[in-house]
């Protein structure tokens, strides 16, 4: 069975436009790659918790900023055989520059046994939709056509 997890595709609207606020994860596997890399600040569910919690503990972890304000709902995403992700959609602001992500340990080089931390992200920016399109996991595509189809701007 697929892992649940939940995000925030956090948004703003200027002069008539929309950018979304997705993250780059960080780590030695994705530090070369761009197109197709990024993502919304998402995570595991924990057991008993409901989405919006966990979607909310996540971001928090992620960026160092707890989110607040009306979640919109956008439902469910198929991001890979593995993983499912419940996601909402947040109007805010967030300044990228001072991300301050939770860290990860992993044994880098492999099987060298030196254990080294590594950021959950590495860094956050805002991106148009027509750019986010590109940079986005492709399973989570989606979500950038349902926030658009559900936003008045």
């Amino acid at each position: 069975m697929p892992a649940q997890s939940a995000g925030i595709l956090m948004y703003r609207c200027q002069q008539g436009s929309v950018a979304v606020l997705l993250v780059h994860p960080g780590g030695p596997f994705w530090a070369k790659k761009d197109l197709g890399s990024w993502s919304i600040p998402k995570g595991e569910c924990g057991p008993n918790e409901s989405a919006w919690a966990a979607a909310v503990r996540e971001f928090a972890e992620e960026t160092g900023v707890r989110p607040s304000g009306v979640p919109l709902p956008l439902g469910e995403v198929i991001q890979s055989r593995a993983k499912r992700i419940t996601a909402f959609a947040l109007k805010g602001e967030l300044e990228t520059s001072r991300i301050k992500s939770n860290v990860f340990h992993l044994e880098w080089p492999p099987k060298s046994g030196r254990m080294q931390s590594f950021p959950e992200v590495d860094r956050a920016e805002w991106f148009p939709i027509a750019i986010a399109k590109q940079k986005i996991v492709a399973g989570q595509k989606p979500l950038l056509d349902r926030l658009l189809q559900r936003i008045q701007i």
